[in-house]
């Protein structure tokens, strides 16, 4: 990473996301595909679609990703050095069924314009996102998209997708006409590398009309300054929390492990 952490952070805080960091070597990356590999195999696809969260308390493959000395370096250029890793899942659009893609995009899985901070009772930090990418993540494969600087707007309403197929635990989306999706910017990745984005960034990513698999893996970081909060509109928990890096002299997660 050539860039030196002040850049990164103001580039950050700008725009609201940075992409295309490189993360994984050539054998690293093998590894962690052959791993997942075998969890497809075990769990089978619908399974691994959406469901393997927070399996760094099972896999220590899983949890040395989220660790990983590339993946923290931009999370503290960004968080400051004592970070908790607050939560992980794994992401996964399989190829669509049909090769004729002028069926369309009813139905299959996509993810609709949405602030992961929707989903998070968190206060006193920001919530960071990463997309450490197991697959090329490219437009016809159903890549992150982004509103650059929509952080600054603040939370904005959800309601219940219209469109099937939203990957989205609850089935939520902002309106549309909230949405400046002119603005919109692709965030394609190379296998390996990864993007970062802030809790308030307005995101999605479309349909997989590809023949080839988009998988990455989601990790949710915040500052130890950051704690949960009661919110019934938010009511997530963060059983799995584990402080990434640094210490942590505020012990809000107190259920976190070292």
């Amino acid at each position: 990473m050539t860039t030196s952490p002040a850049k990164l952070q103001e580039i950050y805080n700008q725009q609201g996301f940075l992409s295309a960091l490189p993360v994984l070597n050539e054998t690293e990356l093998r590894e962690a595909r052959q791993a997942f590999s075998e969890l497809e195999r075990e769990f089978g696809e619908e399974y691994t679609q959406y469901s393997l969260h927070n399996v760094h308390l099972q896999y220590p493959w899983v949890n040395d990703l989220t660790r990983h000395p590339q993946v923290l370096q931009a999370v503290k250029a960004v968080l400051g050095p004592d970070v908790i890793m607050l939560d992980c899942r794994f992401i996964c659009k399989y190829p669509a069924l049909k090769s004729d893609s002028s069926a369309g995009e009813d139905g299959l899985p996509y993810v609709a314009w949405h602030q992961d901070m929707r989903y998070w009772g968190i206060a006193g930090g920001p919530v960071l996102s990463v997309w450490l990418a197991l697959d090329d993540s490219l437009k016809e494969n159903g890549a992150l998209r982004v509103i650059p600087g929509s952080h600054f707007a603040g939370m904005l309403p959800h309601r219940q997708a219209i469109r099937p197929g939203n990957m989205l635990s609850v089935n939520q989306e902002i309106p549309e006409e909230l949405v400046q999706a002119d603005e919109a910017v692709l965030c394609p990745l190379l296998a390996g590398q990864m993007s970062i984005h802030d809790g308030l960034l307005v995101h999605a990513s479309d349909a997989n009309t590809s023949q080839r698999r988009r998988c990455g893996f989601v990790i949710r970081y915040v500052p130890t300054c950051a704690y949960p909060i009661q919110d019934p509109d938010r009511p997530r928990k963060f059983h799995a929390a584990e402080l990434a890096c640094g210490t942590d002299q505020f012990n809000h997660f107190s259920n976190k492990t070292t």
